[in-house]
Protein backbone atom coordinates (compact mmCIF):
# COMPACT_ATOMS: atom_id res chain seq x y z
CA UNK A 1 0.00 0.00 0.00
CA UNK A 2 2.46 2.28 0.51
CA UNK A 3 4.41 1.48 -2.54
CA UNK A 4 1.16 2.74 -3.94
CA UNK A 5 1.06 5.82 -1.92
CA UNK A 6 4.55 6.91 -3.51
CA UNK A 7 3.89 6.28 -6.77
CA UNK A 8 0.62 8.36 -6.49
CA UNK A 9 2.67 10.92 -4.64
CA UNK A 10 5.71 11.16 -7.14
CA UNK A 11 2.81 11.44 -10.45
CA UNK A 12 1.38 14.44 -8.58
CA UNK A 13 4.70 16.08 -7.84
CA UNK A 14 5.87 15.75 -11.30
CA UNK A 15 2.58 16.97 -12.80
CA UNK A 16 3.29 20.11 -10.41
CA UNK A 17 6.99 20.30 -11.98
CA UNK A 18 5.76 20.67 -15.48
CA UNK A 19 2.50 23.22 -14.59
CA UNK A 20 5.36 25.05 -13.30
CA UNK A 21 7.98 24.74 -16.09
CA UNK A 22 5.14 25.75 -18.36
CA UNK A 23 4.49 28.63 -16.49
CA UNK A 24 7.33 30.05 -16.76
CA UNK A 25 8.15 29.13 -20.43
CA UNK A 26 5.19 31.59 -20.82
CA UNK A 27 7.54 34.44 -20.32
CA UNK A 28 10.53 33.11 -22.03
CA UNK A 29 9.42 30.90 -25.02
CA UNK A 30 7.73 31.80 -28.46
CA UNK A 31 4.27 30.15 -28.27
CA UNK A 32 5.21 28.32 -31.21
CA UNK A 33 8.11 26.87 -30.24
CA UNK A 34 7.99 23.21 -30.16
CA UNK A 35 9.09 22.76 -26.50
CA UNK A 36 6.24 24.78 -25.09
CA UNK A 37 3.69 23.37 -27.37
CA UNK A 38 4.19 20.11 -25.93
CA UNK A 39 4.12 21.17 -22.58
CA UNK A 40 1.49 23.15 -23.61
CA UNK A 41 -0.10 20.15 -24.62
CA UNK A 42 0.32 18.73 -21.51
CA UNK A 43 -0.80 21.79 -19.09
CA UNK A 44 -4.16 22.84 -20.99
CA UNK A 45 -6.39 20.48 -20.59
CA UNK A 46 -6.01 20.91 -16.87
CA UNK A 47 -6.38 24.36 -17.30
CA UNK A 48 -9.58 24.57 -18.95
CA UNK A 49 -11.95 23.79 -16.58
CA UNK A 50 -9.92 26.11 -13.82
CA UNK A 51 -9.90 29.30 -16.51
CA UNK A 52 -14.08 28.74 -16.96
CA UNK A 53 -14.49 28.85 -12.94
CA UNK A 54 -11.73 31.72 -12.46
CA UNK A 55 -10.99 34.17 -15.24
CA UNK A 56 -7.69 35.68 -15.55
CA UNK A 57 -7.37 39.04 -13.35
CA UNK A 58 -6.22 41.86 -15.70
CA UNK A 59 -3.03 40.41 -17.21
CA UNK A 60 -2.45 37.89 -14.59
CA UNK A 61 -4.11 34.10 -15.51
CA UNK A 62 -3.88 32.57 -11.97
CA UNK A 63 -5.14 28.80 -13.27
CA UNK A 64 -1.37 27.57 -12.85
CA UNK A 65 -1.44 28.30 -8.82
CA UNK A 66 -4.90 27.08 -8.54
CA UNK A 67 -3.85 23.70 -10.15
CA UNK A 68 -1.29 23.20 -8.50
CA UNK A 69 -3.21 23.70 -5.27
CA UNK A 70 -5.73 21.55 -6.40
CA UNK A 71 -2.60 19.22 -7.12
CA UNK A 72 -1.59 19.06 -3.27
CA UNK A 73 -5.53 18.87 -2.07
CA UNK A 74 -5.70 15.73 -4.59
CA UNK A 75 -2.64 13.84 -3.05
CA UNK A 76 -3.74 14.90 1.14
CA UNK A 77 -6.97 13.48 -0.07
CA UNK A 78 -5.94 10.17 -1.96
CA UNK A 79 -2.79 9.53 1.01
CA UNK A 80 -5.44 9.52 3.88
CA UNK A 81 -7.81 7.65 2.37
CA UNK A 82 -5.14 4.76 0.94
CA UNK A 83 -3.99 4.66 4.79
CA UNK A 84 -7.13 4.41 6.19
CA UNK A 85 -6.91 1.39 4.77
CA UNK A 86 -3.80 -0.08 5.51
Amino acid sequence: MILLINLISRIIQLLIIVVIIQAFMTYFLDPYHPVRRFFDRLVQPMYAPIRRVVPPIGMVDLSPLILIILLQVINMIIRNILLSFA
